[in-house]
């Protein structure tokens, strides 16, 4: 789980920043090779797209195409077959500070999960939608809370929850109205419990038919409605067949929808959503009942993956902040400080050294920088430690971000006297 959330992110980190790039016309070569395309097929096709780049207008244009093609050619001749995931190929010139400043680029990417197309494209950007896709979590479960007031309807695909449709019963209490006979009321309640089921399978049936990846279908509720529901000829066949579980919660509504996915573990395995509440509510347990098992903070978990402490490296998705190591040249004082990415580019932007906050000199200037995440995750790898990226989409990836800075760990054991600090 952790390798995959971990690639995961270096991917998807990779294609933000190639599909920021540009070209100054349609420079840029994207390139994708399914497992099953043979690599001397690909060299042929593009021979004939280096011959027809020849008929370029602008000397300028035609040369980059041409030296990209050359490029990803002789990259080509690395390989005697593709991966069995396939290979994609970026590269082009890009302009690094205006007119006449491009830079020839190449990237070489193995996709995660194999790619079935093949892909030629020269533009003036990079075509990376197809690999992005990759990360549209694909796997859907329909979840159906019920009791005999109300029912929720809901989908959960990979980390995100949503509620769809939420029905309320009109079905009258046990106790019959004045006057009318026990059986006459009994058959007024049935029929109007019949309703209502209708009502929530109608709804099931419009919301989950249309999902073509829906894996499974997720009954619950307190009491014995649920299976009075499932029992009954009100799903469509397809559905019915594709209930996987019916369990008790202690409520209806949304309390009852995470009350669902805590109790559906085994059967959530692969759902990223589940994997995360659990990881981040044992490092929330940890904290709370004060184990010595967690900690928190830049500091505080940077001086734990140093001494060996860390089991498990907590980072919240986008963290966007920054390391920067200052330096005096006048009285070599230095310090470590951690910034956003809006206070570093006003740094990176001023060509002015600062003060030094020890000699006062104007010689104070930063001899390193790192993306904070990125460093924290190197130390991580260099010691084997597990290294899990926890997004905001659920309650507990945000509390992990809000509260404790986006920066936690869970410690393979106590360290005596230790002590969090934020």
């Amino acid at each position: 789980m952790e390798l995959e959330s971990l690639s995961r992110h270096r991917l998807k980190k990779t294609l933000e920043v190639l599909a920021s790039k540009e070209g100054r016309g349609t420079e840029l070569i994207s390139l994708y090779i399914p497992p099953d395309r043979q690599i001397h097929e690909v060299m042929a096709n593009l021979r004939e797209e280096h011959g027809t780049a020849s008929n370029i207008k602008s000397r300028t244009t035609r040369k980059n195409v041409q030296d990209a093609i050359e490029r990803v050619m002789q990259r080509l001749k690395l390989f005697k077959q593709p991966p069995p995931t396939g290979l994609v190929i970026f590269c082009g010139a890009i302009p690094q500070n205006g007119l006449g400043s491009e830079r020839m680029e190449i990237y070489v990417l193995v996709p995660p999960k194999p790619i079935n197309v093949y892909f030629y494209r020269c533009d003036s950007t990079l075509h990376v939608e197809p690999l992005m896709e990759l990360f549209r979590e694909k796997e859907t479960y329909g979840i159906i809370i019920i009791d005999i007031n109300e029912a929720t309807l809901a989908t959960l695909q990979g980390r995100r929850m949503e509620v769809i449709k939420e029905l309320t019963s009109g079905i009258p209490g046990k106790h019959r109205a004045g006057g009318q006979s026990a059986r006459r009321f009994e058959r007024i309640r049935e029929a109007a419990v019949n309703d209502y089921f209708k009502r929530v399978g109608g709804h099931a049936n419009e919301i989950f038919s249309q999902i073509t990846d829906l894996k499974g279908i997720i009954i619950g509720g307190p009491g014995p409605t649920k299976y009075d529901f499932e029992k009954g000829e009100y799903l469509n066949y397809m559905l019915k067949g594709k209930v996987i579980a019916t369990l008790d919660t202690s409520y209806v509504g949304r309390t009852g929808l995470k009350e669902i996915v805590e109790k559906s573990g085994e059967i959530l395995k692969g759902v990223r959503y589940a994997e995360e509440k659990k990881i981040v509510q044992r490092f929330l347990y940890e904290i709370g009942h004060d184990t010595g098992m967690a900690t928190y903070g830049e500091g505080e978990v940077r001086r734990n993956l140093r001494e060996g402490l860390v089991d498990t490296l907590l980072l919240t998705e986008r963290l966007n902040l920054t390391y920067f190591k200052f330096n005096c040249k006048n009285c070599g004082y230095s310090e470590d400080r951690i910034l956003d990415h809006s206070e570093a580019a006003k740094i990176e932007g001023d060509t002015l050294q600062m003060q030094c906050p020890k000699c006062l000199n104007s010689t104070f200037t930063f001899e390193e920088k790192r993306d904070l995440q990125d460093m924290l995750i190197d130390e991580a790898e260099r010691s084997g430690i597990n290294v899990e990226i926890v997004s905001t989409e659920t309650e507990e990836g945000v509390m992990l971000k809000e509260s404790f800075g986006g920066i936690a760990a869970i410690l393979r054991y106590r360290k005596t006297g230790q002590q969090n600090q934020a």
